[in-house]
């Protein structure tokens, strides 16, 4: 993907993704990480829609304090 959009992660925690992806069979880290990310998006955005419900469940998720 050329150009396309960056985001900056922890070493560790991408040290981390990668082992978890290889573990679980995904063909990259990139594929896992969107995966993951898709699941957490979905779970919030079921939570409710409105500002304040998406900042308690990622309060909940320990995300923000």
């Amino acid at each position: 993907m050329f150009g396309g959009n960056k985001v900056k992660i922890d070493k560790q925690l991408l040290e981390r993704a990668k082992k978890c992806a290889e573990v679980a069979g995904y063909s990259s880290v990139q594929e896992f990480i969107e995966h993951v990310l898709e699941k957490e998006l979905k779970q919030i955005e079921a939570a409710g829609t409105s500002d304040e419900a998406i900042t308690e469940s990622l309060r909940g998720l320990g995300y923000i304090s």
